[in-house]
């Protein structure tokens, strides 16, 4: 007998077969990511991203709240895969586990710099475009049998992506402990893996996603874990930079990677 593939909740096999992987929509968007993410990384080695500290302002400019902005920009990567005509194990993983968090949690709690308007909207279209993205081939392109439950590929991949997202919630816990209610001035880290590296919670961020696509083995979730690399691995070179002309002890710090790197 065959062995039964995991479907989402009321669905039958033909129903799943119905829905067809839209497998061109899928490889261009990852080109686009992966095109992009490395005109990025070009583009932001010498000038840094202007969001958070790097925030540069044109005249009249238009300002939101971190907590609201940061909200809206990461909201379409929860509710699209929901709108969606089913849902599967992973989609439950990558909205519930992932999302949650750093949509409804992190943006609540956030005591960062207003950002640019122009800023929040690029990021709630590229939302978009992912939770599109991930949902949709989670839904109709990939296929995990019953046995997946047990591979290591998702033992392993899952193990990441918890270690990852307690190191992301620890260091965003020290972060924003750093500033007082209203405060946005930048301050020196110290405890926890900031003890070791200049930027624990960006180690964190790339942690989770890399679990994340180790566990569902997903190209579109590999390609957007370098997209976000491109950005993160930029901005840590900077902002190891900015410290280590301030402080000599920071000077013994690694910028992403314990004892490595």
């Amino acid at each position: 007998s065959q062995t039964p593939i995991l479907l989402g909740p009321g669905m039958s096999h033909t129903e799943q077969s119905l829905m067809l992987c839209q497998d061109i929509l899928i490889w261009f968007f990852c080109v686009v990511l992966i095109i992009t993410g490395s005109i990025n990384f070009i583009r932001f080695w010498k000038t840094p991203a202007t969001y958070g500290r790097y925030t540069a302002l044109s005249p009249g400019e238009k300002l939101v709240p971190a907590k609201v902005a940061w909200f809206f920009q990461e909201l379409p990567s929860f509710v699209v895969p929901l709108l969606l005509p089913a849902v599967s194990l992973f989609v439950y993983l990558y909205c519930g586990v992932f999302l949650i968090p750093r949509t409804f949690i992190y943006s609540l709690r956030t005591r960062g710099q207003p950002f640019p308007i122009n800023i929040m909207a690029t990021a709630f279209a590229f939302c978009t475009l992912n939770g599109f993205l991930q949902g949709h081939y989670l839904l109709h392109c990939a296929t995990y049998e019953a046995t997946w439950l047990s591979d290591g590929r998702l033992v392993t991949g899952l193990m990441l992506f918890f270690l990852g997202m307690a190191i992301n919630i620890h260091s965003d816990c020290i972060l924003r402990n750093l500033r007082k209610p209203g405060g946005t001035k930048y301050k020196i880290p110290r405890g926890g893996l900031f003890e070791y590296v200049s930027a624990a919670n960006f180690l964190g961020e790339i942690m989770e996603w890399f679990g994340y696509t180790i566990a569902t083995w997903s190209f579109p979730a590999l390609c957007f874990a370098f997209f976000s690399c491109c950005f993160i691995v930029t901005r840590v070179f900077r902002l190891h930079k900015t410290f280590t002309r301030k402080l000599i002890f920071f000077l013994k710090r690694c910028r992403l990677i314990p004892f490595v790197f």
